[in-house]
């Protein structure tokens, strides 16, 4: 079955779904999206990745052509039409075709697009035996050039940290702020775990407010761990008994090395693997049932 795409109110096969080069997405990164889960034909936390969609385009000046409620069926039934039961969802808003100038009010109509298919970020190995970072020198934007809290399509600032990791031998970056203050990776939050306490950077730092970081947050309190968004450095890390990441398409991931050091014994952590079994539980359960 040829993979259906959703844009503008329509469905097109992969290789008929196409957008113009005039598009201001395309020409500039001047759009907002989401990646978004599928599990078990649960769509998982819809509506907190919608709101954030919005107010991501609230934030650039950017109109969704829909109400909440009609996107919400225009991405169910791009689940439906392409069958995923377990899969992954890349929502965009465009600001839409324009010219060749920067003015986004020559754009006359924002677009919207829905892809909905498979995607595996890391390998299992990594799951069960823990991922290696390096701190790259490419810092995460400032907050005051554009809040991390608006999930742009412009994502320049992380691919070059990507690459960074990537010429270093690792799959995956640590990045820090102008302060030297640990901020993220190149597409995942960042936990460390010390004495059964949890950290993770505050948004404020140019941290998004991710929803499976959140997700994680709300089951370390069920459990009964303190949890605090406080700023921390590289020391801490490197002084944990545990770290790991969290993002929509990495789920939650250990970490076992940072920059040489071994974290803890070198081994994903008790603390990590109960949170990670007690948030695959809750994938399946907590969403937009797509199939019901």
């Amino acid at each position: 079955m040829s993979l259906q795409i959703y844009i503008d109110g329509l469905f097109y096969d992969r290789e008929n779904a196409k957008v113009s080069v005039f598009d201001h997405a395309f020409l500039y990164g001047d759009g907002v999206f989401e990646g978004i889960r599928v599990y078990e034909g649960c769509v998982f936390r819809l509506r907190e990745h919608l709101e954030r969609l919005y107010s991501s385009a609230r934030y650039i000046m950017l109109t969704v052509p829909l109400e909440m409620d009609e996107l919400t069926e225009a991405v169910a039934e791009t689940v439906r039409r392409n069958e995923i039961r377990n899969g992954y969802i890349r929502l965009v808003i465009s600001r839409g075709a324009g010219t060749l100038g920067l003015s986004p009010w020559l754009c006359p109509q924002p677009s919207v697009v829905v892809i909905a298919d498979s995607i595996t970020l890391y390998p299992k190995e990594y799951y069960d035996n823990g991922l290696v970072l390096v701190t790259v020198p490419t810092m995460r934007n400032r907050v005051e050039s554009l809040n991390a809290r608006v999930k742009s399509c412009n994502y320049l600032n992380n691919i070059l940290a990507k690459i960074e990791a990537h010429n270093s031998g690792c799959v995956e970056a640590l990045m820090l702020d102008h302060n030297g203050f640990v901020v993220e990776c190149t597409g995942d939050n960042i936990f460390v775990i010390k004495k059964g306490k949890l950290r993770t950077p505050p948004s404020y730092l140019g941290a998004l407010e991710g929803i499976t970081r959140d997700c994680i947050i709300e089951i370390a309190h069920e459990k009964g761990y303190a949890v605090s968004e406080e700023p921390f450095t590289r020391y801490d890390i490197f002084d944990a008994d545990e770290v790991f990441l969290t993002g929509t398409a990495a789920e939650a991931i250990p970490v076992v090395e940072v920059d040489k050091r071994p974290i803890g014994n070198g081994k994903p952590g008790p603390i990590t693997h109960e949170l990670i079994e007690a948030f695959r539980k809750r994938t399946a359960v907590d969403g937009y049932q797509v199939y019901a």
